[in-house]
């Protein structure tokens, strides 16, 4: 665990909670609203110091992401070439099939088991009517690169865990999920609840160098989530405030 977290102070945990629970429900699209969407009229609407905040985090962003589009070239050239494939789908049929799997490339690597988290993923996933929700691309419709990477640490879907068994990493697979091993009742998506979805996912090999970039650009986007709250995500993890740990007590 990062020891600059352990040295919160309780009312700095108090406040990244808070934060924490506002952005749960809207984190994906507001990252891409936030980040991709720079110099909009929401933008506009911030005041002088956190506009600089912002633009300051932005800029870090920036370089994480490069860093990761260097890592993920070849990725990325393979992958690209997959988009093809997402097409519309019958959302009863979906709903009514399991969990499907159809693997457009075979894999070389480890096979990844149940609950497996030994691996980093690249992905699309789409709606019955061919939306796409979320990606690693920069943009879909055009994308150029990828700018983030899937660790299955921090929690997946069960369809998705369950449409991964038995891949090997470097295999590209299309994954079709019913509405209940989704989101189910929990979330609206696709215009709805309990929406059937589809993934094509490309399980890469887990090294530690990727996973520190995709981690770093992960931290970074974070980090601009905490500047349109004008809150410097830095200063607060490094407060003067934070309580000691046990050794700096002594």
């Amino acid at each position: 665990m990062d020891q600059d977290l352990l040295k919160t102070s309780t009312k700095q945990r108090i406040i990244i909670g808070a934060i924490a629970i506002l952005m749960l429900g809207s984190m994906i699209a507001s990252y891409a609203a936030i980040v991709l969407s720079r110099g909009n009229s929401e933008g506009s609407d911030l005041d002088a110091e956190t506009q600089a905040l912002v633009a300051k985090y932005e800029e870090e962003y920036r370089t994480k992401t490069d860093a990761l589009v260097e890592a993920s070239r070849d990725f990325y050239h393979e992958f690209v070439n997959y988009k093809s494939e997402v097409k519309a789908f019958n959302e009863a049929s979906a709903n009514e099939g399991g969990i499907v799997t159809r693997d457009l490339k075979e894999g070389y690597g480890h096979v990844i088991g149940d609950d497996d988290t030994n691996y980093l993923a690249y992905y699309v996933g789409w709606c019955p009517d061919e939306t796409v929700f979320d990606s690693t691309f920069d943009s879909f419709q055009y994308s150029s690169r990828f700018d983030k990477i899937i660790d299955p640490e921090m929690g997946l879907i069960e369809g998705w865990s369950l449409g991964v068994a038995g891949m090997k990493t470097g295999g590209i697979r299309e994954i079709t999920i019913p509405g209940e091993l989704a989101y189910g009742s929990s979330r609206e998506i696709c215009g709805g609840y309990n929406k059937p979805l589809k993934f094509i996912v490309m399980a890469v090999d887990k090294t530690e160098e990727l996973k520190r970039i995709a981690d770093e650009a992960d931290l970074a986007r974070t980090k601009i989530q905490y500047a349109y709250y004008g809150i410097d995500y830095d200063a607060m993890m490094s407060g003067d405030d934070a309580e000691p740990t046990p050794e700096e007590a002594e």
